[in-house]
């Protein structure tokens, strides 16, 4: 190897630059098992003349600004969960800022607002360029809102399950 790959955790913040440079120490998951990035962004559209608008994160995000970018690059893929439901995403490059390097990143678009960290980088974005030690972590995940699962299944199976699985087929 030319170069040393610079060493990494299992999450890390990443720093939006260009445009968005007052959008700082965003947490962000390390998953070496997801081939792309995505990035949490919300009012996902495409004008009559061709360019995608989003803004990033969404209202009542810590990280959310209001600001809508506007993007004439991007692709359209269709992108398939680990449990095998396929969602037609878009794709776009953004700079960014990771562990102090800046890596120009292609992210999936997508609603991240259940997932513990609203970014998720995958192997093409760290490929040659860090190392990942699952032993270090730089930022500590908020707890997760749902809690007690178990035990609201338990007080009501039936309703339990026309909640959480009532669009299912």
């Amino acid at each position: 190897m030319d170069q040393e790959l610079q060493i990494i955790g299992r999450n890390v913040l990443v720093d939006f630059i260009g445009r968005n440079s007052h959008i700082t120490a965003i947490p962000a998951k390390i998953d070496t098992g997801a081939d792309s990035s995505s990035l949490w962004a919300s009012n996902i559209s495409v004008t009559k003349k061709g360019l995608l608008k989003f803004t990033l994160f969404a209202e009542g995000s810590k990280y959310y600004t209001g600001e809508v970018i506007k993007r004439k690059a991007f692709r359209a893929a269709v992108v398939r969960s680990s449990n095998g439901h396929e969602q037609i995403r878009y794709r776009t490059e953004i700079p960014v800022k990771i562990a102090g390097k800046r890596v120009r990143v292609g992210f999936y678009l997508s609603d991240r607002s259940l997932n513990d960290f609203p970014i998720l980088l995958g192997r093409r974005t760290l490929n040659k360029k860090f190392l990942v030690d699952v032993s270090v972590k730089e930022y500590k995940t908020a707890p997760k809102i749902k809690r007690g699962i178990y035990e609201e299944m338990i007080k009501d199976p039936y309703a339990f399950h026309k909640k959480y699985h009532q669009n299912e087929k």
